[in-house]
């Protein structure tokens, strides 16, 4: 459940950044700054069309989406209409971000899928992972404690508030899926729809509930 083992593939300009903590969730308190900086150093493919927002020439922005910075839009992505970005976000090459979906202090790697109704905060979503319509990552307890996450008879202390998901590369979650806060999900697994995530969920499973969830056949 470390970082490295989430995210395998190297398809994101901020890959790096990311895999350089132990840790998936200790990365979200700088991606701010690191947007900014980074932004500052793209090459003239990008435009700076306003304050810390940077869009490649490439990429495909909506007239009715809202783009909010520090963000960086990159080569190919697809903003489609009415999508609220708030900023502290990356959305990767050729990474559809759809329609009515919101997302704050996260980062989608390339070839990333969010494409109708979803919210996605303070999370990481590995390259060619999909989340289906309607789902969405919830990062904050109802009780507004830190996030303990768990993983089997481990917990470790994150000493945060808010902590979405992080899905690993290949990660597919199905139409009206709940990320719990502090899910993480490693690669290659699949969520059936209509189902209530949370903790570490192994790679190349398929989680049809959390009482039920079995090893892919590979």
């Amino acid at each position: 459940m470390k970082t490295k083992d989430i995210f395998k593939i190297n398809e994101s300009i901020a890959y790096d950044f990311v895999v350089s903590y132990e840790y998936p969730f200790e990365c979200l308190k700088d991606i701010k700054d690191y947007i900014i900086k980074l932004g500052n150093t793209l090459s003239d493919d990008y435009k700076l069309v306003g304050e810390n927002i940077w869009v490649h020439k490439n990429a495909e922005v909506s007239k009715s989406a809202e783009l909010h910075g520090p963000c960086i839009i990159d080569d190919g992505a697809v903003v489609r209409c009415n999508a609220f970005v708030r900023g502290s976000a990356i959305i990767g090459k050729n990474t559809v971000f759809g329609n009515s979906c919101e997302i704050k202090n996260a980062i989608l790697f390339d070839n990333v899928q969010v494409p109708h109704f979803s919210y996605v905060g303070d999370s990481i979503l590995g390259s060619h992972s999909h989340m289906g319509a309607g789902s969405i990552v919830s990062n904050l307890k109802s009780d507004k404690k830190d996030i303990i996450i768990k993983n089997g008879n481990e917990k470790i202390e994150t000493n945060l508030r808010k902590i979405g998901a992080f899905l690993g590369d290949y990660v597919e979650v199905g139409c009206n899926s709940v990320l719990n806060p502090g899910t993480i999900i490693l690669p290659n697994t699949n969520i059936y729809p209509l189902t209530s995530v949370r903790g570490v969920i192994p790679a190349n499973s398929i989680v049809k509930s959390m009482d039920n969830i079995v090893s892919k056949e590979l």
